[in-house]
């Protein structure tokens, strides 16, 4: 059995609180959070808190809160035995401090409030700086995951850009593209299988072979006709610097 200790109350707390709960071998015994009322959630189902100095003994305690709360929140754990990991994907393993045994474990993944989360797809990457913890966080990963990935504080600096770009980014296209929609009375809804369909291709190609488009085919006159009906300058320069670096990854002169 591996005693858990949840440190933060927002949806990756949340996810992980329930991915943990479905697991005989896992036991979470607390949920600690500044804000009484986030911690509606945990309420009836484990011990809770906001008091950082009364936080009960565990194998290990997750620590998930914003970036800037890491560091912070470490220090009520330098006591402690067990072992101490995050779940950020851009702070390196040292925000953590001189504690004795740390880590870090991170789900890739965007979370949202009532929205579930099939944990078995999710990855999550692991770091450690002792063979023995990675071994105990290889276990816990594994009991909610088929996806553990061993990556360094570099690697998973990188992994957590790239992820910006496809999730963050991506989704503000689609904001766009739901404002085009709104504005000509249409449902954003109509553009689904589409996304879908972009996405699914990843399964059997890469990106760069899956892009279509008139930027790709140099389609100058479409693009043109886009532009003009972009009213939001903002909206045009991105339409303008996609276009432009699409042209050029794939050798055509806009």
């Amino acid at each position: 059995m591996i005693s858990i200790v949840l440190l933060g109350t927002g949806n990756v707390a949340k996810h992980l609180f329930n991915a943990f709960l479905g697991v005989n071998e896992i036991n979470v015994l607390q949920v600690i959070g500044r804000n009484e009322g986030h911690l509606d959630h945990f309420k009836d189902k484990v011990q809770t808190g906001t008091d950082f100095t009364k936080i009960t003994d565990a194998n290990i305690y997750i620590i998930a809160v914003s970036d800037d709360a890491i560091a912070l929140v470490a220090p009520y754990l330098k006591d402690k035995k067990g072992l101490v990991v995050h779940t950020s994907g851009s702070v390196p393993i040292k925000s953590l401090g001189e504690l004795n045994n740390s880590g870090v474990f991170y789900p890739l993944q965007t979370f949202s409030e009532g929205k579930t989360i099939d944990f078995k797809k999710v990855p999550i990457c692991l770091e450690a700086d002792h063979k023995g913890d990675m071994d105990k966080l290889r276990k816990l990963a594994g009991l909610i995951t088929l996806e553990v990935h061993e990556i360094t504080s570099d690697q998973r600096k990188s992994l957590h850009l790239a992820a910006v770009f496809v999730n963050n980014f991506a989704n503000y296209l689609f904001t766009i593209g739901h404002d085009i929609c709104t504005e000509h009375n249409m449902p954003f809804s109509m553009l689904n299988p589409l996304i879908k369909e972009t996405v699914n291709k990843l399964d059997y190609l890469a990106p760069l072979d899956a892009q279509t488009g008139p930027a790709k085919r140099n389609d100058v006159k479409t693009m043109e006709s886009h532009l003009n009906q972009l009213k939001n300058k903002n909206y045009q320069d991105i339409y303008s610097l996609l276009s432009k670096l699409i042209g050029e990854r794939y050798g055509q002169k806009l």
